[in-house]
């Protein structure tokens, strides 16, 4: 387990990491190695999964009350004279669901595989591949289109790039981000959608890693755990909020150039064979 220091850096790197484009399990790769550490466990990697699942459901806390309200309307809606009309909560929980399905089916196929992925070779090259296909998305994709223009397909689309986070550096955000990008999402409403998906997808990965750890019967130090979870829910929220209000304005490109530099870091240490 990590000592309260540990616990708060870390903490720190996971909620300023887990929404940024910028992959967060490459640097709570990189952080350890660097300072020295042994693997925080896998009772901390449940405390941020909780920490960043609080923040994300604090940022869109409107939007899911709008969801839970349009289903608490629908059988006064069928029969009347709102018959055959589709809320937008509602339509936005079809997307969700759709999105989602995609890493569901991925994450069970290759739930074993992914340790074995989880080296630095692989973490060099997914953080860069993945960081100039978002810079290219960024300048390079067509008309962009707002929140309210998100359809069926273009939920299954963010859904399956959504997959590509299951390889180590991608960055959950990043891919579905660039995929919103190249669909013709304008940024925010990217940042939107790939921010509200990660509900979802956070809980179920938390919820898995959560069940792993209770029939593992490992004993837990709770005051490290708290910190993890209080450090990475507070940071997180920050995070949405900061990028949601400039990422319109500051586009990808601080992002693309520090995914090359985290690139060449990690490149670095696989060449030195560190």
């Amino acid at each position: 387990m990590v000592d309260l220091f540990q616990a708060f850096l870390l903490a720190l790197v996971q909620g300023l990491t887990e929404f940024l484009p910028i992959s967060s399990s490459a640097h709570l790769v990189l952080v350890p190695r660097v300072l020295g550490w042994a693997d925080q466990g896998l009772a901390f990697d449940v405390a941020v999964h909780i920490g960043t699942s609080v923040a994300v459901i604090h940022a869109f806390r409107e939007e899911l009350a709008s969801i839970l309200a349009s289903f608490t309307r629908w059988g006064r809606e069928e029969g009347g004279k709102g018959a055959g009309e589709k809320p937008e909560g509602r339509t936005l929980a079809v997307l969700l669901i759709l999105g989602t399905l995609p890493i569901c089916v991925a994450g069970l196929l290759v739930k074993d595989l992914v340790p074995s992925w989880r080296t630095l070779p692989v973490l060099a090259s997914t953080t860069l591949g993945f960081g100039l296909l978002l810079g290219w998305a960024d300048a390079g994709a067509p008309c962009r289109r707002g929140f309210a223009s998100l359809s069926i397909r273009d939920a299954l689309w963010i859904g399956i790039a959504q997959c590509f986070a299951i390889l180590p550096g991608t960055s959950r955000s990043g891919a579905t981000i660039t995929a919103g990008l190249m669909l013709g999402l304008d940024r925010r409403a990217s940042a939107r959608f790939s921010f509200l998906l990660a509900i979802p997808t956070i809980l179920i990965a938390g919820g898995m890693a959560a069940k792993d750890l209770f029939s593992s019967k490992t004993e837990i130090e709770w005051i490290p755990v708290l910190v993890g979870v209080a450090v990475s829910a507070l940071t997180a929220r920050l995070c949405i909020h900061w990028f949601l209000a400039w990422v319109a304005r500051i586009g990808m490109r601080p992002f693309v150039i520090y995914r090359v530099l985290l690139a060449a870091v990690l490149f670095g240490f696989v060449f030195l064979g560190s």
